[in-house]
């Protein structure tokens, strides 16, 4: 049996007989590297192999030609991670320190690159055919997998210890409300509420930390729009998974090598207003386009979603208003709440607890109030929420979801608008 170091140098030396080989087919017929089928790069690393004349077991020549396929058209090591549909997360701290987010839970898994040159082809492959960049000048990037998957990679100097990679996945089976009910997010009741909301063209923003959810609960929701309506998305990095007919998605752009071409989601906002949306969906405001999301809810677009990081429905009103700021309009702090209680609705505060389950733990409804002076105030009203009791042996967060007693004054608009939260949800 072959030492480690020894199967490396042979994995290396196939690798590059395999490349050679390809580069020298690629100038003759034409064909590029990429668009070699794995099934035929797989015979001709096992038609190599064999000419190594080396005694190995099956299972090793099986993992031999796996490796070295994956390297050539495929993400390295982490292929087999991508395939493994209970892994939601694949998190690289370094060449030989790989984590993975499974059931909700993090936990270290037998998978390495060879080097830190590894993971950086790896990164290239991923950003290249979307016409990202990664290098010393721009030592981050966010892309996406054809799948979907979102991606994130930050190298050197940024990253201390070598490059780091994150990629976050997403399920195949589309996210709808009768999902998130089986999963436990939230109620069939406060399932039917939202998608009445939905309907009825409601502004909702849906808040929450970094993993809670937010982008799955955003694709539920919009799934409950109408089939007539156009609707606009707009995102950082697309991520979203509507089947709706009449939908244009947009994504923002980073500026080139030369710090130019930049395309924010601001710019895209305004773009929207002008492609005659029903409803415009932004996956994320996270600085001075919240005014102009503010502006389109408030001014003919109404059922817009968006989510923003944020820890409460009140801490989602703060984050608004300091975002709001960010666009230099030297607007009064009244006139930007004026802004926030004319444009929302609803707040869904998502969370994921530390038991890696992802709660909706609170609905509020958003309304216009006064402080003693006669200013704006603005006013937060849970309508339902999750209460929790503790922790169980097992170490999960036992508690449940209940009613608040409050009965919200957007059920008026609801009623007009011809649904109702007693409507059975959509498959």
């Amino acid at each position: 049996m072959l030492l480690a170091e020894e199967l490396a140098a042979l994995e290396d030396r196939l690798h590059r007989q395999t490349v050679e080989y390809l580069q020298q087919r690629q100038s003759t017929e034409g064909h590029a590297i990429e668009d070699v089928e794995p099934q035929t790069l797989r015979k001709l690393v096992g038609r190599l192999l064999q000419e190594e004349r080396r005694i190995l077991p099956r299972q090793v020549q099986q993992e031999l030609i796996d490796a070295i396929v994956h390297r050539i058209v495929g993400l390295g090591p982490l292929e087999p991670l991508l395939h493994d549909p209970e892994i939601t997360e694949i998190m690289v701290n370094a060449p030989d320190e790989i984590f993975v987010e499974r059931h909700g839970r993090l936990e270290e898994v037998d998978a390495a690159f060879r080097d830190e040159q590894h993971i950086l082809q790896v990164i290239e492959r991923i950003v290249g055919p979307i016409g990202r960049r990664v290098d010393e000048s721009m030592p981050y990037v966010d892309a996406r997998l054809p799948d979907g998957s979102r991606v994130n990679a930050i190298i050197p100097p940024l990253a201390l210890r070598g490059p780091a990679l994150t990629i976050r996945r997403f399920s195949k089976t589309p996210f709808t409300l009768q999902r998130l009910v089986a999963l436990g997010t939230l109620t069939e009741e406060m399932a039917r509420f939202l998608q009445a909301c939905v309907r009825a063209r409601l502004n909702i923003l849906i808040s929450g930390g970094t993993g809670s959810g937010k982008t799955s609960t955003l694709n539920a929701l919009a799934r409950s729009i109408p089939p007539y309506e156009r609707l606009i998305t707009i995102e950082d990095t697309a991520e979203l998974q509507l089947s709706a007919k009449n939908i244009v998605f947009l994504e923002a752009r980073p500026p080139n090598i030369e710090g130019r071409g930049e395309v924010t989601i601001r710019t895209l906002l305004r773009n929207a207003l002008r492609m005659r949306p029903d409803r415009i969906i932004v996956g994320e405001v996270r600085g001075a386009e919240a005014f102009d999301m503010l502006q389109a809810m408030n001014t003919g677009h109404p059922g817009s979603l968006t989510t923003v990081h944020a820890n409460s429905p009140e801490d989602a009103i703060r984050r608004l208003e300091s975002m709001v700021l960010m666009a230099n309009l030297e607007l009064p702090q009244p006139a930007i709440r004026e802004q926030i209680v004319g444009a929302l609705d609803l707040i869904v505060q998502q969370e994921r607890l530390p038991d890696g389950q992802r709660k909706i733990v609170s609905i509020a409804e958003v309304l216009r109030g006064e402080q003693a002076d006669g200013q704006v105030r603005v006013l937060v009203r849970e309508i339902y929420q999750f209460e929790r009791a503790g922790m169980n042996a097992e170490g999960q967060t036992m508690g449940r979801f209940k009613a608040t007693g409050y009965t919200p004054q957007c059920l008026d608009a609801i009623t007009k608008a011809g649904y109702s939260p007693e409507q059975p949800l959509e498959t």
